[in-house]
């Protein structure tokens, strides 16, 4: 059956296949090293579309039937706790539409856990665990991974922001991980991460845990005709139209990122009416029309953050690839403090990800917040 939606471009979630722009190639891909026994690291930028090409994947006929697929976000975690939380909850949310017997053989193997779960008049666990309940994490990872390896069926484990377990208070979760990792026969694992520089660490680094135990796989810009296409197609079927460089606009301006691209093209679509032609004279009022809905938002920001990692922050926007932030020349141009209090703010501004840095270049994370600072500041 399809699913009708009144917008189809999509800026959350995964609709179906109808919905999603091409990245044919890297989902056969993906599908291949799952089939052939491999476990992947999903390396890219965030906002790219690796949870939406996680998800499309999920649902081809090969995985869908012949696997249990659990996908769980750690963006949010902070320890072996919260990571084993999540999995829990994502295992009953995936077993319970299968049924009684598949819920049974998750229940026997996870000891830890069944005083906290209470079960309806149909012998049905209810799905109200909460992050307390979880008294042993290490426990209950080990009967997770015992689940797992006896599951009726293959299981495909998604982590998304995996580079996330490098920051958690226990000091070995990774070492922990790849041992359970490296003995589960009946799973494959995707580990899907935004911090290049950190999960080329952890895949990469002969000294780490999890070197050279995964196929690497690096997600690039979605081809600018594919966006054509796809934009085009989907005006058509409303009988409405958009300028081919109007799509052209938004992917440069955007570089490309998945999420922005899809954003604007939302409002756009919304703003052409029936028998209408989007032109490229509207986009600019798109970005003003996103960039309005989130100002308040923005204001906040900015008034919580410290005075230096604000000054450092608006620095970095204005000059769009910032390289060098801590040199003389940077600090003069745009009157910071030092080089010290430089240092100490971009620490600050990368923990908050209002910035990444990839091989030695700042960049503002939320683009429309930068075109909002280079407006107001």
């Amino acid at each position: 059956m399809k699913t009708m939606i009144r917008n189809p471009f999509i800026t959350s979630g995964y609709v179906s296949a109808d919905y999603f722009c091409d990245r044919r190639f890297e989902s056969e891909q993906l599908v291949r090293e799952v089939m052939n026994g491999n476990n992947l690291a999903l390396v890219s930028t965030r906002r790219m579309g690796k949870t939406g090409l996680i998800r499309h994947c999920f649902q081809f006929p090969e995985i869908k039937q012949g696997y249990y697929t659990f996908f769980i976000d750690i963006y949010d975690s902070r320890s072996l706790r919260d990571l084993v939380f999540a999995l829990s909850k994502e295992i009953l949310e995936v077993l319970k539409p299968v049924g009684k017997k598949a819920l049974q053989s998750f229940w026997e193997c996870v000891k830890s856990l069944q005083t906290s779960i209470s079960f309806d008049v149909n012998g049905m666990p209810s799905l109200n665990l909460g992050l307390g309940d979880i008294q042993a994490p290490a426990t209950t990872l080990d009967e997770i991974f015992r689940y797992l390896e006896q599951a009726d069926k293959p299981c495909l484990v998604a982590i998304d922001e995996f580079q996330q377990i490098s920051g958690y208070v226990e000091k070995n979760v990774e070492a922990t991980l790849r041992t359970y990792v490296q003995h589960c026969n009946n799973a494959r694992f995707i580990f899907a991460g935004s911090q290049r520089h950190v999960m080329g660490n952890m895949f990469l680094t002969p000294s780490r845990p999890f070197y050279q135990s995964v196929s690497m796989m690096h997600l690039e810009s979605i081809p600018l005709e594919e966006y054509i296409r796809f934009a085009g197609t989907h005006f058509k079927r409303a009988g409405k139209e958009i300028e081919e460089n109007a799509i052209v606009a938004i992917y440069q301006q955007f570089e490309g990122i998945t999420w922005y691209i899809q954003k604007v093209l939302n409002t756009l679509y919304d703003m052409t009416p029936e028998q209408g032609v989007c032109r490229v004279e509207m986009v600019p009022g798109a970005i003003r029309q996103i960039i309005d809905s989130f100002r308040y938002t923005y204001s906040e920001i900015l008034f919580r953050l410290p005075e230096k990692q604000k000054e450092l922050l608006i620095a970095i926007t204005k000059e769009g690839k910032a390289k060098a932030v801590t040199s003389g020349a940077f600090i003069r141009k745009y009157r910071l403090a030092s080089a010290s209090s430089v240092q100490a703010a971009l620490k600050g501004l990368l923990e908050k990800d209002f910035v990444t840095q990839e091989m030695g270049i700042c960049q503002i994370y939320d683009r429309f917040l930068g075109i909002w600072l280079k407006e107001n500041y």
